[in-house]
Order: structure tokens, then sequence, then C-alpha cells
């Protein structure tokens, strides 16, 4: 048996592979596979990459692509879900700020320094020709911590997956003034370049198990009651999530890698274009 170690963020994208686990299906091609949530994002899983503490991460694709031309030894293998992120600016609900423009030179809360919160903090601050090295940040850790910072006012606007964040929105603990979609594919699937070295036949086997996962993900009956129960969401909001969701086998392609670097090099989040070959590897 094949011991690997993944970890993701604990979010309806992932679902897929927690019902591979629930199935069994990875200990029956003799893997088992060691799922850890990890709520704190993608900067956490680019540091556990690099630790050793995890073989595999599902991430944002911006983040790790920031890291390993920072030199985290891992490989991105394929794309996980090809739609964009929708990443939802938001306030506290009793926030005077109403629009994205009153929120120019505000603090943002952000997860960790390199992560997705604060990788798409930059590039809405470039889509609203704002200054992006005039930007204050507000360290958070987690969702709970987004709450803490709006709530108190040690941070002025928030911006995570906007599903994810609906409850607080519903319930009046945030509002949402506007939306921020990736201008690429928002999840990818990483893994260190030892246990590619080590172990490619059962990343492999990984791979194609959570490929036809996703595969007929949406076709699993009353899929849309299931999330919604796991993730306390609304019915209907899962419903457009879904439809507005595409998963993924693909590689990462050349096209979009270049996409990705030279934003990053124009935030001047990167300071140097690393090589089709240093960041992605096809199994």
């Amino acid at each position: 048996m094949t011991t690997i170690n993944i970890v993701g963020v604990p979010e309806h994208f992932n679902l897929p592979w927690q019902l591979a686990l629930d199935n069994h299906e990875f200990e029956t091609q003799n893997i088992q596979l060691h799922w850890t949530d990890v709520p704190e994002g993608t900067g956490k899983m680019c540091q556990m990459l690099r630790s050793g503490q995890t073989d595999i991460a599902v991430l944002l694709t911006e983040g790790i692509i920031k890291d390993i031309t920072a030199g985290n030894p891992s490989k991105i293998v394929q794309i996980y879900v090809e739609s964009p992120l929708i990443w939802g600016i938001h306030v506290a609900a009793t926030s005077s700020y109403t629009t994205i423009a009153a929120l120019q030179n505000k603090k943002a809360a952000i997860s960790r320094l390199g992560s997705g919160s604060q990788l798409m903090t930059y590039v809405n601050a470039q889509n609203q020709n704002w200054k992006t090295d005039q930007i204050p940040f507000e360290i958070v850790h987690t969702i709970d911590g987004a709450v803490n910072a709006l709530t108190t006012g040690t941070a002025d606007y928030f911006m995570w997956e906007q599903f994810m964040t609906k409850p607080l929105v519903d319930s009046g603990i945030f509002r949402k003034i506007d939306t921020c979609p990736t201008p690429w594919p928002c999840f990818v699937i990483a893994v260190r370049e030892e246990i590619l070295e080590k172990n490619p036949e059962a990343i492999q086997t990984i791979l194609r198990i959570i490929n036809a996962k996703t595969k007929t993900f949406k076709q699993i009956p009353n899929i849309d009651t299931q999330l919604a129960t796991k993730y306390h969401l609304k019915k209907q909001d899962i419903q457009q999530w879904l439809s507005l969701t595409q998963w993924s086998a693909n590689p990462l392609s050349k096209k979009v890698l270049n996409n990705v670097q030279n934003q990053l090099l124009e935030l001047k989040i990167i300071d140097k274009i690393g090589t089709f070959e240093e960041i992605v590897k096809a199994l």
C-alpha cells in the first residue's frame, strides 16, 4: 500500500475527493490517500508542499505558480477546475462602503501573505487602475478571522469565493459589493517533485480516479442537496454554482501559464518568469 498525503480547502469544489475517499476508490488501487482540510487556503498549502507535510495539493493556480517560481520544489500536473473562481468583494454589513471605488487605499483582509486572497486583491486593484504598492493588508488566516476583522474594523474589505461567503451575506454579517473572477482556470493539482520521481504510477492512478469522479459529479442523484447540506448553503445557490463550475482533466497549457505569469509579473508579485518545464509536469 502506497501512502500519499493530500491537502485542499474544505469547500464544495473538493467534494469529489471526499466521495472517492468515502467509496475507498484509492484503497482498491493499493493507495492509502490521506486528505487534510486546510481552511487557511493556498498560501498555507504552498508552505506544506515546501516542508514535505503534504505530497499533493489542490490549490489556486496563481498561488502555486507564484510559489514554484519562488523555489517551491513542486510541479503542476493538471488543471482541476477549468472555470474561473468568482471572488466576492465583501465589507461588513454595517460598513459605509457601497462601491469598489470607495475601497481604494483601504485595508484588505487576507488569509496570509502569498495567498489567493492577497493575489486577487492585487488583481482587483489592477482592474480598478489603483496603485498596487499602496494596498495595506491585515492577515486574518481564515474566514472566521475575516469576520472578526471586518466586524471590529481592523480591516475594511475581504475577497473570498462568493458562494462560500454567501451564508455570511444572507445572515447580515457581510455585504457583497461586487465580484472579481479570476482570468484563468481557478484550481490546479500540484505534486512535490520528490513524489513524482518516487511514485509516478501512484500519482497517475490518483489522477485517473479523481478525473473519473469529476466527469460524472454533476450527474450524481441529489448532488445539489448533498452539497447544500454539507456546506450549509442554500440549494438554489448550489445549483447556480454547479451551473458555473467546470472540472477538468486537462494539463495546464503554455498559453495559460504565460497569461498568469505575465499578470503576476506586471503586478510585481513575481520578479521573474519561470519556464514551462520548471512549473508543469505532464503525466
